[in-house]
């Protein structure tokens, strides 16, 4: 028979309570996991209680924040047209944060992966994903087509589309008439391109247009935070019409383009005795004939101004020929005349003799006439 006396009270182990490695914080206030007061009893002001550290997803405040944060800044930008400027934009695109996706009819699958971008075949699924921006990097003249073949009515209703041409009425136009009116529309042209920003974007002007951007804050906000794109490169930020833009580009990119390309068809080379003004005009020759045909084409079919300037040019050209030539008379005839009156005057010869009437005998030339 057990005696009750034998049987003792178990005596509770004291377990050594492990320290959070952030309780040297709360000396004056005990965290409340310390505690072991109830919770009505705890004296610890809010700003200092502790609600997750490293807790699951769906507690972790600090994460949760800091996605907000994200999302705020950060854009979903789909770039259609993947090619050589395409890739351009992308890279600053990616180093800045912002979620890149792109399609194009060429496969750059390749070079999305390098960059980090996710690459789509089919612009359905590029569209399901709902980018917030519609970056089209087409060529000018395969904007239209491209535009036409996006399946808009998989984008979300309100998304921003943006055009990085050298022309900008007639992506304007264009937007303004295959697009719905709930989508956003910014015409853009950067100033510089893979060669000339191949350094940096610092101090190369960036014109832009809001041609139709919702009065809702989160689409403002989505317009000036793709802005911003560039203006945090140090772009020099330019905003002014399309009509505007183009008036200007008609009398400074396209004439640069067709200097360019004239020289190179005259076939500049180097010299050994180059000058500064020669070098000028070579590297023009390199930076206008590294772009495609297409783009010049595009400048000059594409911007009604763009004809005339190059009658003008052609004016100018033959103006000064006449002026080249008109100057060389004055010099010969100087070269001729300037010692004519030191030169003695040659006698006069006689005139022939007046013609007989038919039937009448000729006289023998005299003496004089011979």
């Amino acid at each position: 028979m057990i005696s009750f006396s034998s049987l003792q009270t178990p005596r509770t182990r004291s377990l050594p309570l492990k320290l959070h490695q952030i309780s040297h914080c709360f000396s004056s206030f005990p965290p409340a996991f310390l505690s072991f007061k109830s919770r009505n009893q705890t004296s610890i002001p809010p700003s200092f209680r502790i609600r997750a550290i490293d807790a699951a997803q769906p507690y972790d405040y600090e994460a949760q924040i800091y996605n907000r944060f994200e999302k705020s800044t950060k854009l979903k930008i789909a770039v259609v047209g993947f090619g050589n400027f395409g890739q351009f934009l992308a890279r600053t695109l990616v180093k800045q944060g912002h979620t890149v996706l792109a399609h194009s009819r060429s496969n750059y699958s390749d070079a999305a992966r390098k960059l980090g971008v996710s690459f789509f075949f089919d612009p359905d699924d590029l569209c399901e994903e709902h980018p917030e921006v519609i970056l089209l990097c087409t060529s000018i003249i395969s904007t239209e087509s491209v535009l036409k073949s996006l399946p808009v009515q998989r984008l979300k209703r309100n998304t921003l589309f943006v055009d990085v041409l050298s022309v900008k009425e007639f992506p304007r136009n264009l937007f303004l008439q295959i697009l719905p009116p709930e989508f956003d529309v910014l015409c853009t042209h950067p100033m510089f391109g893979p060669e000339s920003g191949k350094n940096g974007w610092k101090d190369l002007q960036f014109v832009y247009d809001k041609v139709r951007i919702g009065c809702e804050e989160s689409r403002v906000n989505r317009c000036e935070r793709f802005l911003k794109v560039f203006a945090q490169e140090g772009c020099r930020m330019v905003e002014m019409s399309c009509a505007e833009h183009d008036r200007y580009a008609a009398e400074s990119q396209f004439i640069t383009h067709t200097m360019g390309r004239v020289l190179e068809k005259f076939g500049l080379d180097s010299t050994p005795i180059n000058t500064k003004g020669y070098d000028t005009l070579l590297s023009l020759v390199e930076n206008t004939s590294g772009d495609s045909f297409d783009l010049y084409y595009g400048l000059f079919m594409y911007n009604k101004n763009a004809m005339e300037q190059l009658e003008r040019l052609d004016m100018a050209f033959e103006s000064l020929k006449k002026q080249l030539f008109g100057h060389l008379h004055d010099v010969l005839r100087k070269q001729l005349f300037e010692n004519a009156e030191g030169f003695e005057v040659l006698q006069e010869r006689p005139m022939l003799p007046k013609l007989p009437e038919n039937g009448a005998a000729v006289e023998p030339p005299s003496e004089t006439m011979r």
